[in-house]
């Protein structure tokens, strides 16, 4: 059973329905209790870091998932849900995060001409091999939609990277915690196969 986390924001259905495909049962929802025995725990999302940490509060989500990730069970972040596990997000001020990884998150600084957000289809270069990076190819094409991005403090943390205007972090990993920038519900067969490595 997957558990989809829902704090009133992100591509819950896709989500969902992409691990349904895949053959997997998965449930939606805000219920703390429900996410603290989740056995593979994603957290989606798409908005404003302190919306979304805000919200979380309020349904009392955070020390469910914060339990979850100490534990090192099963976790797929998504966009947003990669970036509130980083300490602080600087959208709108200073926000803190879920602190489960050191570093913050930040409006992408680009050159003249660039358009924010980063929005659209990229490639992404895997470092390291792990069931994740051997599920997909080095060509793949995912979907991207996002003005901020991550900046982690430990450098073993980066799983991806992907050029917008420069390298940034787009996913990350620190044992059974994986996490995305993009969009992988979004991402066709390649998107796919990194949630089926998770389910796997």
């Amino acid at each position: 059973m997957v558990t989809i986390v829902d704090y009133g924001s992100g591509n819950l259905r896709s989500v969902q329905k992409a691990c349904e495909r895949l053959g997997a049962a998965a449930i939606v929802t805000d219920d703390p209790q429900r996410v603290a025995e989740a056995d593979r725990l994603i957290l989606p999302g798409v908005g404003a870091f302190g919306d979304a940490m805000r919200e979380l509060g309020m349904r009392g989500l955070v020390e469910p998932i914060r339990a979850h990730l100490q534990a090192d069970r099963p976790f797929f972040g998504i966009c947003m849900g990669l970036q509130l596990l980083f300490e602080t997000g600087r959208e709108g001020g200073s926000h803190a995060g879920l602190g489960v990884l050191a570093g913050d998150v930040v409006r992408f600084e680009l050159p003249a001409g660039m358009k924010v957000p980063h929005m659209g289809w990229n490639t992404v270069a895997w470092t390291g091999i792990d069931a994740a990076s051997r599920a997909v190819g080095p060509h793949d094409y995912y979907y991207f939609v996002h003005a901020y991005h991550a900046r982690p403090t430990d450098a073993t943390i980066v799983a991806a990277t992907t050029d917008y205007g420069g390298p940034f972090c787009s996913a990350v990993r620190r044992g059974r915690l994986f996490a995305t920038q993009f969009h992988p519900e979004k991402s066709q067969a390649a998107g796919l196969a990194l949630l089926a490595a998770f389910l796997a």
